[in-house]
């Protein structure tokens, strides 16, 4: 009877080096993207550890994985921060996502059923409920779940890649846009209601685009409005 190889000890302290590393990669990530570290906060690699009761070399590479996500940044002779929130970033990300959701929509919108429209328009009215005591992070997340509910029988796998990506890349940089101009989202459940009205009456999938991409540059509109009066999307 053959026997299994044995694991080696090498192998096995390589393993627990990984599950610790992968453990202080969750531990940050949850408090960055939640702002419990806020951008600028000064990231201590023998603190993180203590509180982990691991050495730094797992925190450190942790540390490494989220700077190559641009979470962290790192000086020498300063050390690991949370990296600061670049507005051109955002900018660049709401418009690139504008373009992407537009069409992932539009193409999305043949292969809708009517149990998912109803489910758009069931999201919807719960965004409309929470207008009069406004959280503009449940706000964004529902906002979210209407949006991928509208694109997600899009037929092109690639595109849906780049529109889920871009969702999490502005996630990152902004935990809510709604933070910033809560009274676009009276203007926002309005907007959902006519994208979903055009696909239920089988507009032109050009039609749909459009309204849908529109809906997206005007809230970028509107932050921008709010944070440089005066300027445009």
């Amino acid at each position: 009877m053959a026997r299994e190889p044995m694991t080696t000890s090498t192998e096995a302290q390589t393993a627990v080096a990984t599950s610790k590393s992968q453990r202080a990669y969750a531990w940050l990530h949850e408090r960055i993207v939640t702002r419990e570290y806020t951008p600028g906060y000064r990231l201590v690699l023998a603190a993180i550890a203590a509180e982990l009761d691991m050495s730094v070399v797992p925190v450190r590479e942790a540390i490494r994985r989220l700077e190559a996500q641009g979470l962290v940044t790192f000086e020498r002779n300063v050390g690991a921060h949370v990296a600061m929130i670049d507005d051109s970033q955002y900018r660049h990300s709401m418009g690139t996502l504008a373009l992407l959701e537009g069409a992932a929509t539009a193409l999305a919108a043949p292969h809708l059923t009517e149990a998912d429209l109803r489910r758009a328009r069931e999201v919807n009215r719960r965004l409309v409920a929470g207008l009069d005591d406004f959280d503009p992070h449940a706000f964004t997340a529902l906002n979210q779940e209407f949006h991928a509910v509208l694109f997600a029988p899009c037929p092109n796998p690639r595109l849906l890649e780049l529109v889920t990506t871009e969702w999490a890349r502005l996630g990152r940089l902004r935990d809510s846009t709604f933070t910033f101009v809560p009274g676009r989202a009276q203007e926002s459940v309005r907007e959902h209601e006519e994208i979903v009205r055009l696909i239920e009456a089988g507009a032109p999938p050009a039609d749909v685009e459009r309204a849908a991409r529109a809906h997206r540059s005007a809230t970028l509109a509107a932050y921008l409005n709010h944070e440089h009066p005066g300027a445009h999307a």
